[in-house]
């Protein structure tokens, strides 16, 4: 995914390296590189990306992996289901 300015694969410890030289310039904690990929995750969901999308995005060979790691952060993901099942058995959202 990541090269070198040649189009040679940047080695990883290359990566991780540059990586907290630019946190470190930002005044940021250092961080795992991998940490990126929890964000990244973490910020779809939160801006409405279904599972499905954030699971695509992340490479996971199944929904579940993607349930199981991040569902638990985001308890809305619960309720609008819930809501919508409210609404059908009592044809309101506030039961």
């Amino acid at each position: 995914m990541f090269t070198t300015v040649k189009g040679t694969p940047l080695d990883g410890s290359e990566l991780t390296r540059q990586y907290h030289k630019v946190l470190a310039a930002a005044g940021l904690p250092r961080r795992r590189f991998h940490d990126l990929r929890h964000a990244c995750a973490s910020f779809m969901l939160a801006q409405g990306a279904s599972p499905r999308e954030v699971m695509d995005q992340l490479g996971h060979s199944g929904i579940a992996i993607t349930m199981d790691t991040y569902a638990h952060l985001f308890p809305e993901l619960r309720r609008e289901p819930a809501a919508r099942m409210n609404e059908a058995l009592f044809g309101t959202e506030s039961g």
